[in-house]
């Protein structure tokens, strides 16, 4: 398992200690498959500083339009958002980040709704229980794998009544599509995945998204890579990984938590667990261990054909 910390092309991970912007301008055009990642909601947050809202979304402009250069063309992008809170009035990001991404020519898929069970309890106005993650493509013609994350069906056992199909099962014997409504619990303190970072992705949020929209070999990008659950993720399902973090403790954690998926010492929640009942509170599933393979084996597509990547500063 090869971790640089800067960007390298034999790499499995990436693992950049600063400034998104100078690891993009780094990155060859239409290198990754899959664009992820949850920016800081201007908040005032210890790894961001809180701006006029004009200014964060120049400032997100930027590094979008960065992060749609390096994305291939049957790529995607992600990008989980919430409110931006002034005053007590809260300002949805992915309202106001749509048009960013629209005016680039990306083609919004899917506002996939996060939903999740904890979090601040507001006294003037309803607490929010939620967020989003905005799918956009680059084109039509994408990667999409929806078998990998199906989930169980309804009634598992329901058939055709009439027709040509009369008592054969109705649905898809792998599973329902998730839909659009994700329940997953959010990184709370006594969350298995639980690290020093306050606003954590949880890994199985990241895995439903590597495994539907890249293959194997596929590289994720993530611009604020946090405490590595992206690159986790990724990794555990041999995907190559790259991401930016401003903040030293954070890439510390991230290096620990997958020398600990290496070893078969990291434990997540796991994709299938269902939400804990209080009704039913032995309907559930224990901690997963992931387990990274030792790989060093460098991307095929390097060796495809001869030639020079183009990246932001190529002339």
């Amino acid at each position: 398992m090869k971790i640089s910390p800067k960007f390298d092309p034999t790499a499995n991970c990436v693992l950049f200690e600063g400034d998104c912007l100078n690891l993009l301008k780094q990155i060859p055009d239409k290198f990754v498959k899959l664009v992820v990642t949850s920016p800081p909601y201007n908040l005032g947050k210890e790894y961001e500083t809180r701006r006029d809202l004009k200014k964060y979304l120049e400032i997100q402009k930027e590094i979008i339009e960065e992060s749609v250069r390096i994305l291939d063309d049957k790529g995607s992008i992600c990008w989980q958002v919430g409110n931006y809170v002034e005053n007590g009035k809260i300002i949805p990001l992915d309202i106001v980040l749509y048009p960013i991404f629209e005016s680039l020519g990306l083609q919004l898929r899917n506002r996939i709704v996060w939903h999740f069970g904890h979090g601040l309890h507001a006294s003037k106005r309803f607490s929010g229980r939620y967020e989003v993650v905005m799918w956009f493509t680059k084109s039509n013609d994408y990667t999409f794998n929806l078998d990998p994350i199906r989930v169980p069906q309804k009634y598992p056992q329901k058939k055709h009544f009439k027709g040509p199909n009369k008592g054969e099962l109705s649905g898809n014997p792998l599973g329902k599509n998730p839909s659009d409504i994700w329940d997953i619990p959010n990184v709370k303190s006594n969350h298995i995945e639980k690290t020093i970072h306050p606003c954590q992705f949880p890994i199985e949020l990241i895995e439903r998204l590597v495994l539907s929209m890249t293959n194997e070999n596929d590289w994720v990008f993530d611009p604020f890579m946090g405490v590595g659950s992206t690159a986790i993720a990724s990794l555990m399902h041999n995907r190559k990984a790259i991401g930016a973090e401003i903040m030293s403790e954070y890439i510390s954690v991230a290096k620990d938590r997958i020398k600990k998926a290496i070893k078969g010492e990291l434990q997540m929640r796991p994709m299938d667990r269902p939400v804990y009942d209080p009704v039913i509170p032995t309907k559930s599933a224990p901690p997963k261990t992931i387990k990274i393979k030792k790989t060093n084996a460098v991307q095929n597509q390097l060796f495809e054909k001869k030639g020079k990547y183009k990246t932001r500063n190529s002339k």
